[in-house]
């Protein structure tokens, strides 16, 4: 993997020496810029982790905790709109080897979030970084957003669905 081509939050375990530690992942401030143009954010003011890494077999298993603090556009004003997340992270990393097949198949749920690796290290930091992906709300909405509704003209589903113009002629 060639610098260019590295995550934001790039943070390599190798998956034979963690001796069951406490890692602590904190973002610098490129790291959090980065990731925000990445996840499209006004900002990230802060994103740190605490995980617990146990072996679990050929397998690690990760817990702990992410806690952000980000600034994204309202969905409907566009205005900055702070919010404070703070998320329960659980990840299993395990060898491709042992990687569940291409096909479709149904997972439990101690199956799910079963990330593959290849060699003996996988990077934490890129699964912290979509871990807070995944708990940003895009359809984030802030104090403004009636008054824009409102005042835009903009509707919700229910005034601009199939059935609108009907409920116009009924008036």
């Amino acid at each position: 993997m060639t610098e260019a081509a590295l995550p934001e939050l790039h943070r390599m375990i190798d998956a034979t020496r963690f001796d069951g530690k406490s890692i602590a992942i904190e973002a610098d401030e490129a790291e959090r810029a980065a990731l925000a143009r990445r996840f499209g954010l006004v900002s990230i003011v802060s994103l740190s982790a605490r995980i617990e890494l146990t072996p679990d077999g050929d397998a690690v298993l990760a817990n702990g905790r992410l806690k952000a603090s980000i600034v994204q556009s309202c969905a409907i004003s566009g205005e900055d709109l702070p919010v404070e997340i703070e998320e329960p992270l659980a990840l299993r990393f395990v060898p491709e080897t042992n990687a569940p097949p291409e096909e479709e198949i149904e997972l439990t749920e101690e199956e799910l979030d079963e990330i593959p690796f290849a060699g003996r290290s996988f990077d934490l930091g890129e699964a912290v970084a979509q871990t807070l992906a995944l708990a940003i709300d895009p359809y984030a909405t802030g104090p403004q957003a009636e008054e824009t509704r409102a005042s835009g003209h903009i509707s919700d589903d229910a005034a601009s669905g199939p059935f609108a113009a009907l409920a116009k002629l009924k008036k």
